[in-house]
């Protein structure tokens, strides 16, 4: 893929990101980022507010036309794919435990999770941890076959541990690199590597 498509790409996955973490996402420098962003801009091909890019709806149907291109060696790897799969099957044991985060059940009720309740909330904490255990080998998978795909597993390890810690805005916070930002960022990407639809 070359830097255009990268950057583009990093856009795509980013949404309303600054350059530098779409660069840093797609392993290119913050001004290799900015500088082709704001070609991008300047064409008709992204839209930038207050220093954050976003892809036009056009930009965004002609740049997944090429992912065939760029990422059919990765279609047709069965390592990959294995390891694609192995993703998929935990992304739904994921998906429960936020579940489980966001809410309490009270009187049978599923209710806001105020996060007032600690022993609840370090189960919750306990249970992302096995999760990312079992992740770890599906996450190097991954990134044997492209290896930019590291940062994910990198910046997963890091809100574990942050979690883990006691910042539990790790978990699921959206105004950081959350445990569960960072995994639907890698769910986004390896669903357009793949040429698949997100099921939710």
């Amino acid at each position: 893929m070359n830097d255009r498509d990268l950057a583009l790409h990093g856009a795509a996955i980013k949404r309303h990101a600054p350059a530098k973490a779409i660069g840093e996402l797609v392993g290119l420098s913050e001004e290799r980022t900015t500088a082709l962003l704001a070609e991008a801009v300047a064409t008709g091909r992204a839209i930038e507010a207050k220093g954050a890019y976003a892809l036009t709806p056009l930009a965004g149907v002609a740049l997944q036309s090429r992912y065939g291109l760029h990422f059919q060696h990765l279609r047709d790897d069965a390592a990959f794919r294995t390891a694609y799969d192995g993703f998929e099957r935990i992304n739904r044991t994921l998906k429960q435990i936020i579940t489980d985060w966001q809410t309490l059940d009270v009187g049978g009720q599923k209710v806001a999770n105020d996060h007032r309740d600690k022993d609840y909330d370090a189960k919750i904490v306990d249970r992302l941890g096995g999760l990312h255990e079992q992740a770890e080998p599906i996450l190097a998978g991954l990134a044997r076959g492209l290896p930019r795909l590291k940062i994910y597993g990198d910046k997963l390890l890091a809100a574990l541990e942050a979690a883990e810690d006691g910042d539990t805005e790790w978990v699921s916070d959206i105004r950081r690199d959350s445990y569960h930002t960072v995994w639907f960022e890698l769910h986004e990407e390896l669903l357009r590597i793949m040429g698949t639809e997100r099921d939710e």
